[in-house]
């Protein structure tokens, strides 16, 4: 039996989340950058990045613990509107980032119904998120219950063109 647990995050945590964050980011999304992920990294990840983050009260963030390991970071927009619903009917799971070793052992899926269920005490219909178009993630929130229904374009400078196009995914909750 796998031993997953998932905390709350708070500012005490922010060194945790920031090394963790980079290492999870690290593990996975370097390639799609012109300098490395170093302009995302700093924009996403620095101290002050961080602590804005967590004192949004609309952002819950949480540490992702496997066998006692830390192996990921998760970040939730509890009222996040899609289009065609308001923010009250929806979440946004923005982040779900695992280091390299904990991919592949069903931690994904575990959170994924952490979020479920995080977003139906929250009375919530919809969860919702956007994932790169060319990411194997998609097939694996298409596996747990998402499906597409938009598309997105990063406008981000210092990323590679080809990597830009995201896919939009909810998941209906009943």
């Amino acid at each position: 039996m796998k031993s997953i647990t998932i905390a709350p995050c708070t500012t005490s945590d922010l060194y945790t989340l920031q090394d963790i964050a980079i290492n999870s980011y690290g593990d996975h999304y370097l390639y799609l950058w012109y300098d490395g992920g170093m302009w995302y990294i700093d924009r996403s990840f620095s101290d002050n990045a961080l602590k804005t983050d967590l004192a949004d009260s609309n952002a819950a963030f949480f540490l992702i613990y496997n066998e006692g390991e830390l192996a990921g970071f998760l970040k939730l927009n509890i009222d996040k509107e899609l289009e065609g619903y308001t923010s009250e009917e929806c979440l946004e799971l923005e982040r779900l980032y695992l280091v390299k070793s904990a991919v592949g052992k069903g931690i994904g899926r575990e959170v994924v119904d952490f979020t479920v269920a995080f977003a139906k005490e929250r009375n919530k219909r919809i969860v919702w998120l956007k994932a790169m178009d060319s990411s194997p993630a998609v097939n694996f929130y298409e596996q747990n219950g998402f499906e597409k229904c938009g598309t997105y374009t990063l406008d981000f400078e210092a990323m590679k063109e080809e990597y830009r196009g995201m896919y939009i995914l909810k998941r209906e909750l009943a």
